[in-house]
């Protein structure tokens, strides 16, 4: 029985990357009026959005849910998620930490600088984008202080979930022209460090809609969507 990943054409990069770790099925649906909903995951997903997981009659969404669901039925490689209860405790305590501070942070700069401008038509005071960034600037001496620390790996030697959810997240500023690797020596090698076990080839691939997120700029978009969704992303920057 294969399991399905229903995803917006934006994917979830963390699930692209993990995704070459087991056996399953990605399936692509595209995007509806409604921001991460569509049809298709609104039948997978109680909370009508993706990425959605469907296995048989298992439904689950939240991408952290589903990564430890996926590393825990495919019996993945030990350091994604490792046996060791207090590595995987260590692993734990990452993910429950991250949303609330990197992902806090990361994500609106995309929405400040790319999302919101091409849905609202007008684009935001620089006061918000430096609010921001000074938000996440906290959030990674945190990160590097607490998490990081003179190790490889957020857990030591090895990759693992913490890691890769750590990073794509973090590659959302780079994406919007806010490089937070640079001038940050410690953190900037532990992004190579990551590039490097997961694989460049793979890693540049699933970040690829990311990297290029500015491109949106140019397309048009359609005048009752952006009415719908303007607000609506006011209100996530708050």
């Amino acid at each position: 029985m294969q399991t399905q990943l229903f995803q917006t054409l934006l994917p979830c990069q963390i699930l692209s990357i993990f995704r070459y770790s087991v056996v399953f099925t990605l399936t692509f649906v595209s995007p509806a009026p409604r921001p991460s909903n569509s049809e298709g995951a609104s039948k997978v997903s109680l909370l009508k959005k993706v990425p959605a997981l469907k296995d048989g009659d298992f439904t689950l969404a939240e991408c952290t849910a589903i990564l430890l669901y996926l590393s825990r039925k495919y019996k993945t490689p030990d350091h994604w998620y490792p046996s060791d209860i207090q590595k995987r405790a260590q692993v734990d305590e990452y993910l429950s930490w991250h949303h609330a501070n990197i992902r806090a942070n990361a994500p609106k700069t995309m929405w400040i600088k790319v999302l919101i401008p091409l849905f609202t038509g007008q684009p935001l005071p620089s006061e918000k984008l430096q609010e921001v960034m000074e938000g996440l600037s906290t959030s990674l001496k945190q990160f590097e202080e607490r998490f990081l620390q003179d190790k490889a790996f957020i857990i030591g030697s090895e990759i693992s979930l913490a890691d890769l959810v750590a990073i794509v997240e973090l590659m959302q500023p780079v994406g919007v022209g806010c490089d937070i690797f640079e001038d940050r020596p410690r953190l900037m090698e532990w992004r190579r460090r990551v590039e490097d076990a997961v694989g460049k080839e793979l890693f540049f691939q699933a970040h690829e809609m990311i990297l290029n997120i500015k491109e949106l700029t140019n397309i048009q978009i359609d005048p009752q969507l952006k009415e719908h969704l303007a607000p609506m992303l006011m209100k996530m920057l708050k």
